[in-house]
């Protein structure tokens, strides 16, 4: 490999979440979507370039800093995305709050299919919508959409939206066309405006094939706006950077109105310098790097199945996140959680954080060295052995 992922890098006392939320020095922390890698080299140049200028002012938006997003689009996705589309933010949570303030209002409906990321919840329930939940299915180790479900709560007609996570946080599944049109066609038959989260677009395990929500067809691009950001796949969540895609001129405007009146239409210098760089330079970077961790889910698949086999390790389509099937513990996610923090010195999220049909699971951070994933592990299986005594 031309990047060293093998790579520990020291991250106490830099003020991460991750690591220094917790003061101990013993705790292993594998659980907030952030990567221990370093950034990839272009990026760090280009970052490193603005610093040396010395000087910080609020930052204009160049016509390269949209060259980079269509580019990599057309390169990369095969999909074209039109600048006039493009709205920038300080990232994809508050992109999502922003777009229900846009195309909702106080106690309309939004549908979203738990167990599902987090801030799901709170953007809704927080922004005095009305949660209402489509759960996956999960049979023989696999989820998959309960249609019959979707079907009746979309036809709801206090529904007025639909959050779509593609690919699936924290279940791992990369949604197939097929299933994305399924969907699209039954929330435009019932006219519930659609939303799609792609922050993990670019992680693919092989033989996976993220397919943009914009490349299903013009219909349903002028009934839905996409989230994208280089934040996830090239690890510069610090930076704040994400874009909303709008194909359709009236919900672009409501949406970049939104934005303008709560004023989060404005990036950083380095977030510019940043994006453009991970787009334009380091697409090789981005390739090593899901092939490392495609090798850490295979490592830790081997793990379980060899030291814990009546566990199980939910087959992972794309991003970096493992979704661990406890349940034959017989504990809930969060007693494991305060038992592996307090016993083991091990930090991961726990399943309910994603809704209670997470309960019994435990999503686990894989985008980290390999010595660290074994190390985790090898805590884990402590905890396992303590608890079949």
């Amino acid at each position: 490999m031309k990047y060293n992922f093998d790579e520990v890098i020291p991250r106490r006392g830099s003020n991460s979440i991750k690591w220094d939320t917790d003061s101990s020095a013993a705790m292993l922390p594998m659980w907030i979507a952030d990567m221990d890698f370093r950034l990839a080299p272009k990026i760090k140049e280009a970052v490193e370039r603005r610093l040396a200028q010395g000087v910080f002012g609020y930052a204009h938006i160049p016509d390269a800093f949209y060259d980079a997003i269509i580019n990599w689009f057309d390169r990369r996705h095969k999909v074209h995305v039109e600048r006039e589309w493009i709205l920038y933010t300080i990232g994809v949570v508050p992109a999502i709050a922003t777009v229900i303030h846009a195309m909702t209002k106080p106690g309309d409906g939004i549908l979203i299919q738990p167990p599902v990321y987090n801030c799901f919840f709170n953007c809704i329930e927080g922004n005095n919508r009305r949660l209402v939940s489509n759960p996956l299915r999960y049979e023989n180790g696999r989820y998959s959409v309960d249609w019959e479900d979707l079907e009746r709560k979309a036809a709801d007609p206090n529904v007025k939206m639909m959050i779509i996570c593609n690919p699936h946080n924290p279940a791992g599944r990369v949604w197939t066309r097929e299933e994305l049109l399924r969907m699209g066609e039954i929330c435009m038959r019932n006219n519930v405006f659609i939303l799609s989260d792609e922050i993990h677009c670019e992680l693919m395990s092989p033989g996976f094939e993220y397919t943009p929500f914009a490349s299903l067809s013009e219909e349903l691009r002028m009934h839905s706006a996409f989230c994208a950001s280089p934040s996830k796949a090239f690890n510069l969540a610090g930076f704040q950077v994400a874009n909303i895609f709008a194909p359709n001129k009236e919900v672009h405007d409501k949406i970049e109105a939104v934005l303008h009146g709560m004023d989060i239409s404005s990036l950083n210098c380095f977030a510019v310098e940043a994006l453009i760089a991970a787009y334009n330079e380091s697409e090789d970077w981005l390739d090593e790097l899901n092939a490392y961790i495609y090798d850490n889910y295979l490592f830790m698949k081997d793990f379980v199945e060899r030291e814990m086999p009546d566990l199980y390790l939910v087959p992972l389509e794309g991003t970096y996140l493992g979704w661990l099937d406890c349940q034959v513990l017989h504990m809930t996610s969060n007693e494991m959680i305060e038992q592996l923090k307090r016993d083991y010195q091990l930090w991961l999220n726990a399943g309910t954080m994603y809704g209670p049909e997470g309960d019994g699971f435990l999503r686990w951070n894989l985008a980290c060295p390999r010595v660290t994933l074994e190390e985790g592990l090898n805590r884990f299986l402590k905890f396992y052995q303590d608890r079949k005594k």
